[in-house]
């Protein structure tokens, strides 16, 4: 498969392309430096943000993978959610699918979402309702759509291939990264959740 990777060179979309490369995909990562990448990704300068730049890819590639998030020490994360729109609107009308990284506090608990909760971290709050917002964003959307929320800690560790899923409840307290791009990964390759959230954890 063809796989454009947002945010190429960060913590979770440098895995999740080297990921798809380790698996035969064509990948091409997408940052606004157009600098280093995991070996066999090709480099593309550009942003989510860049209607021109995300079209083209839309239309040149079977997946489109948004490694992205907004800023957690401030700045506009209306730029976050434009960018997510500029992704949906990119795929409308075509076969290309769109996989959003998404976070743990729009995960829901006895009914009520994590970020919602008195013992949410006040550093996370405002990133966290943000991409809450892009995934009620995507749920309204017409277009084919799956965002994979973390467990709580997501770090670089060991890639296992082994962890739980589910869907809107979380399923354990951390993951690795580079478990995390597996399982992002195998729903490329075998969909399961066209059209929803889902999690995973240990």
């Amino acid at each position: 498969m063809k796989i454009a990777v947002f945010g190429a060179s960060g913590m979770v979309g440098s895995r999740v392309a080297a990921e798809a490369v380790s698996r035969g995909h064509e990948v091409a990562g997408v940052t606004r430096s157009g600098g280093e990448l995991p070996d066999g990704v090709r480099a593309v300068q550009g942003s989510a943000n860049d209607a021109a730049v995300v079209k083209e890819l839309a239309v040149d590639s079977d997946v489109l993978v948004a490694a992205i998030g907004p800023s957690r020490t401030g700045g506009d994360h209306q730029e976050y959610l434009d960018a997510v729109d500029n992704l949906i609107a990119a795929v409308r009308g075509t076969a290309t699918r769109l996989l959003v990284v998404g976070g743990a506090g729009s995960l829901v608990v006895n009914g009520n979402r994590v970020v919602d909760g008195p013992d949410f971290p006040a550093e996370y709050k405002g990133e966290s309702l943000t991409v809450s917002q892009a995934l009620e964003n995507l749920r309204a959307s017409d277009v084919n759509w799956t965002m994979l929320s973390p467990a709580f800690v997501i770090a670089p560790g060991e890639r296992t291939g082994v962890f739980r899923l589910g869907q809107d409840e979380p399923v354990g307290d951390h993951i690795s990264a580079e478990d995390y791009a597996v399982a992002l990964i195998n729903e490329v390759e075998t969909p399961a959740h066209n059209g929803r959230r889902f999690t995973l954890g240990y």
